[in-house]
């Protein structure tokens, strides 16, 4: 029997990811908030999912029978809309949806899991205060909504005086140990500061994602830009390095946050990080393969990556950076070459979003 054919004829229970979140505190967050796909890794097991926008544009646009009415009605609801103001719309009713997806999970786990994470406009990245209000507007959709912000030194200052305010934070534009570390102490400052304050104290299921498959496209492309030769295979390895040094460093000084792992490129970033009291959050179609494939599950987190792999990627400075848990300063970040080209990634589909909201509204003759 092919592999393919064998998995769909498995139980959910004998599938990797099944085993792997039943077995070991590790979550599974689908990487969209597709709702199709959302049921369907829901039915692996998982217990969270996210939206930002390029996840909304391939959703708007795989599903324009839905999305294509619904604009046409919201422009009608709303006659002095613009476009930016329609596309927003359709994010926040996707994530909306998604969040009921999930409100089973979140009821279950009392708020630490069953959460749908929502982008701030990433147009808003250079203005502190209106990514906090976006956060806290964003953070009354759904009572399970987690709002993501960029881990930039404005970003970081943004999720800590949001978390104070009581928005559950998740990072993104995050690829190195010394952004997770900057989040998590941000966090820790601000449940400390509710603290002091008296304010509510609950489960806010925090987490601090770091997009260990786009640091792995950025040091390729950097060793490939500075001539220099990497030990076949090892480049693989650098994102799971960095998730395995910041999940090691929140357990040991006791964060009150989980990391979350983003941006898949290859398995390792799934089996080496499974066993661990932390996040994997794939994207459907990889969640697919690693149960096609049926890799093994093992408790991997714990487990460091081969002193020969590591010296290799040491010998990078620019993995250095990266590694480190003080390797870049707050001002850094916006700079590191994978924050560059993901915050371009982001702007473009917002403003690819904008154009296909246009198409609805002034169709070309």
């Amino acid at each position: 029997m092919s592999t393919i054919a064998s998995a769909m004829n498995a139980t959910a229970s004998d599938l990797p990811l099944a085993r792997a979140v039943a077995g070991y505190p590790t979550a599974l967050w689908n990487d969209s908030a597709d709702p199709e796909e959302l049921r369907r890794s829901i039915e692996f097991g998982a217990v969270g999912a996210t939206c930002n926008p390029v996840i909304a544009l391939t959703a708007i646009r795989t599903h324009p029978d839905v999305w294509t009415p619904r604009l046409q009605a919201l422009a009608d609801e709303h006659p002095t809309w613009g476009e930016s103001e329609l596309g927003w719309e359709a994010v926040r009713e996707l994530s909306i949806a998604a969040a009921a997806q999930l409100l089973p999970a979140f009821e279950a786990s009392g708020g630490r899991n069953g959460r749908l994470s929502i982008q701030t406009d990433p147009r808003l990245h250079r203005d502190r205060d209106a990514l906090v209000a976006q956060a806290e507007e964003f953070s009354q959709l759904a009572p399970n909504i987690i709002v993501k912000i960029p881990a930039t030194a404005t970003g970081v200052a943004a999720m800590e005086e949001a978390a104070y305010r009581g928005v559950s934070i998740n990072a993104t534009l995050s690829f190195t140990v010394a952004q997770a570390v900057a989040v998590g102490e941000a966090l820790e400052r601000a449940l400390d500061r509710r603290a002091a304050e008296g304010l509510p104290d609950r489960e806010f299921g925090h987490v601090v994602t770091i997009m260990g498959g786009r640091l792995d496209d950025w040091l390729k492309t950097w060793s490939a830009k500075n001539r220099i030769l990497v030990a076949p295979g090892a480049l693989e390895w650098a994102g799971v390095a960095a998730l395995k040094r910041a999940h090691v460093i929140f357990t040991e000084r006791g964060y009150r946050s989980r990391i979350l792992s983003a941006a898949f490129r290859n398995s390792l970033q799934w089996s080496e990080l499974v066993g661990g009291d932390l996040v994997i959050s794939p994207p459907f179609d990889w969640q697919a393969r690693i149960n096609e494939n049926h890799l093994p599950v093992a408790d991997r987190i714990s487990m460091p990556v081969d002193p020969i792999i590591l010296d290799a990627l040491l010998a990078l400075p620019e993995f250095v950076r990266a590694y480190e848990p003080y390797g870049l300063t707050h001002e850094e970040f916006a700079d590191f070459g994978a924050a560059r080209n993901t915050l371009r990634q982001f702007l473009d589909a917002a403003a690819q979003l904008d154009a296909l909201v246009r198409d609805v509204l002034v169709p070309a003759v």
